[in-house]
């Protein structure tokens, strides 16, 4: 059996069933169910190398992770959440991932002349993307389907993304510290090279400009988002005279290293030093760590929907996409 047969026994042509069968636009819905009503009485299917070929198409999404392997393991669930997102929306399309895990530049700029030499992968979903990202620019230069997980560091007219709205959330987070009356806030927030830190570090200092309090640079500082760095950038802001009352952790795993280097310094959490986190991970959770949610496997899933949309030809310009936040007190901001 062969697209020539299906075509035949649905009183078609051959590229009506290909346009089916690759659920293209362009097929009324009486033949689209009549085609697959002989597909399936006929239990046909495709050949995935001959699809490959008419379509141009390999049905494999890819996806590029900046970030060392570290992230993967220990505390810091966030990317295995996000890759199961996109996991379940490609497996519903009947697509495949491809998954990357780049810890440098020169790593990314490999994987960016390997997608732009072959037909392999139709589309990427990209994060943590710098200023000079390699494969951010080769992507957009060569008008390539791809989907960030971030607001993009330039060209965001030009560019799908799914994102929260880092600077609100980040308003949120100082002033429910600021309405628990704590005055001298400090920050740690991930490398400033990345656009989700840029934004959470603003939202903070808006918040305090907002409260009339003071930016003081002493208690700003950067990191990778996971619990050594966390721990490590918190000593260093509570070695401070004087010391702050609270410290906003623009990631879970960062608030975790803050909450081991304050318990080593004996520091009180909440009475003498409050803790807020972002993203709402199991281990914010299972730490009673007051943080901001979001759903971190709908991102994924919603970035993936969005790529394979493109793919197919759905959608013919970009599409942004920010989904919801909430604040989400627990013991480390408050006594209860």
């Amino acid at each position: 059996m062969n697209l020539e047969d299906i075509a035949r026994k649905a009183g078609v042509s051959r590229s009506t069933v290909s346009r089916v069968i690759n659920n293209e636009k362009y097929v009324s819905e009486d033949v689209r169910q009549r085609v697959l009503q002989v597909i399936q009485q006929e239990h046909f299917q495709p050949n995935p190398a001959a699809r490959t070929l008419v379509t141009r198409r390999s049905n494999i999404v890819g996806t590029a992770i900046s970030q060392t392997t570290n992230v993967f393991f220990g505390d810091n669930s966030y990317f295995p959440m996000l890759l199961q997102g996109i996991a379940e929306a490609v497996n519903k399309k009947n697509y495949a991932m491809l998954l990357w895990l780049a810890e440098s530049a020169e790593e990314r700029q490999t994987f960016a002349e390997r997608v732009l030499k072959s037909r392999q992968p139709d589309g990427v979903i990209i994060t943590s993307v710098t200023e000079n990202d390699p494969l951010f620019a080769g992507l957009l230069q060569h008008n390539r389907r791809f989907v960030m997980v971030e607001t993009p560091p330039h060209h965001a007219e030009q560019v799908s993304y799914v994102t929260v709205d880092n600077i609100a959330a980040a308003q949120a987070a100082v002033n429910h510290l600021i309405e628990i009356g704590r005055r001298r806030i400090g920050i740690i927030t991930g490398l400033i090279t990345i656009r989700d830190a840029i934004d959470r570090l603003a939202g903070y200092k808006l918040a305090l400009e907002a409260a009339g309090l003071p930016i003081d640079p002493s208690l700003i500082a950067y990191g990778h988002f996971e619990r050594t760095a966390g721990y490590r950038a918190a000593k260093q802001i509570l070695a401070c005279d004087p010391p702050p009352d609270a410290i906003f952790a623009s990631g879970d795993t960062i608030a975790l290293g803050v909450m081991d280097a304050a318990k080593e310094l004996g520091f009180r959490i909440p009475e003498d030093l409050a803790v807020v986190g972002f993203d709402d991970l199991d281990v914010a959770q299972q730490a009673n760590i007051t943080t901001i949610r979001h759903s971190v496997q709908l991102v994924g899933s919603t970035a993936a929907e969005l790529l394979i949309k493109l793919i197919e030809g759905q959608l013919e310009h970009p599409h942004h996409i920010v989904l919801p936040t909430a604040l989400i007190v627990r013991r480390s901001t408050v006594l209860v």
